[in-house]
C-alpha cells in the first residue's frame, strides 16, 4: 500500500485537487458560510494549501491559514478546508492531512488549531470530534467553532 504524503498545491496537481469527488450529501458542508465570508479578507501569503497523495494519486486536499496577525482569533491558525476523495474516506487521509497542518502550525509557534463546521447528518462534525477538536463557540451563522491544542 503506498504511503501518504503532502505536496504543495501547484499547476501539476490543482486540476486533480479541484476534481475530488465527495460522498453524496457532503458537498453542502464543503465551505461553511463563515469561511466563504472571510476568505476575501485573509492574507493569502499565510495560506497553506496542500494535496494529499497516495502514490501518484491525489486523494485529498487541505488548506490552512497560518497568520498570527489575523484579527479574528478563530482564523489565525485554522483548517480552512479539507476534502477527501469519496473512495479514500475512512482510510486515514483526513487524519494525515490535519496532522500535517498541525505539525506545520507547531513549527510556526502556534499552540492551537481551529476549524469551523456546520452540523448535519452528512457533515464533518464526527470526524473533527474524533480527531480531538472540541467545540468552543459558534459563528454568527450558527456554525461550530472547534479547537484542538497543539502542545
Amino acid at each position: 500500500m503506498p504511503t501518504l504524503r503532502l505536496e504543495a498545491l501547484n499547476a501539476t496537481n490543482i486540476v486533480a485537487a479541484n476534481s475530488l469527488t465527495l460522498k453524496p450529501g457532503q458537498e453542502a458542508y464543503a465551505t461553511p458560510v463563515s469561511l466563504a465570508e472571510a476568505e476575501r479578507t485573509l492574507n493569502q501569503a499565510a495560506s497553506w494549501p496542500r494535496v494529499v497523495l497516495e502514490g501518484k494519486e491525489v486523494v485529498g486536499f487541505i488548506k490552512g491559514n497560518l497568520d498570527p496577525d489575523e484579527p479574528r482569533e478563530e482564523f489565525r491558525c485554522c483548517v480552512w478546508s479539507i476534502n477527501v476523495k469519496a473512495s479514500a474516506q475512512g482510510h486515514g487521509v483526513g487524519r494525515f492531512a490535519i496532522h500535517g497542518l498541525a505539525d506545520e502550525a507547531r513549527k510556526r509557534g502556534f499552540t492551537r488549531l481551529t476549524v469551523i463546521w456546520e452540523r448535519g447528518e452528512e457533515g464533518p462534525e464526527e470526524f473533527f470530534l474524533h480527531l480531538g477538536f472540541e467545540p468552543i463557540g459558534e459563528t454568527q451563522f450558527g456554525e461550530v467553532i472547534g479547537a484542538m491544542a497543539l502542545a
